[in-house]
């Protein structure tokens, strides 16, 4: 199975505040965007950043062909247990998960 950051053109990661990360799936195309939202499920991404389903926000925009996922951050932003302030080393991991 291939890697999702060899399927879409970009994965991102970044602040969205104090208390939350966003990740942005740019898939590129509408194919690419039904393989993302088809094979990548909000369970698979809870568990590879470690957060409960439940607190997971997941956004699958059509329009723009990208997939969204918001979760808290494992520690508030700029204190001292915060070992990634800008938020941009959660991509990379999304990045190298394998997807159908």
């Amino acid at each position: 199975m291939p890697e999702l950051g060899s399927i879409v053109e970009k994965v991102r990661s970044k602040n969205a505040g104090p208390f939350w990360l966003t990740v942005d799936i740019f898939c590129g195309s509408p194919e690419a965007y039904a393989r993302v939202v088809n094979g990548l499920s909000s369970d698979r991404v809870a568990r590879l950043f470690k957060v409960e389903e439940a607190t997971l926000r997941r956004f699958d925009i059509a329009d723009l062909n990208v997939v969204k996922f918001s979760l808290p951050r494992p520690a508030i932003q700029g204190t001292a247990h915060d070992r990634d302030m800008h938020g941009a080393g959660w991509a990379p991991l999304l990045a190298e998960l394998e997807i159908k």
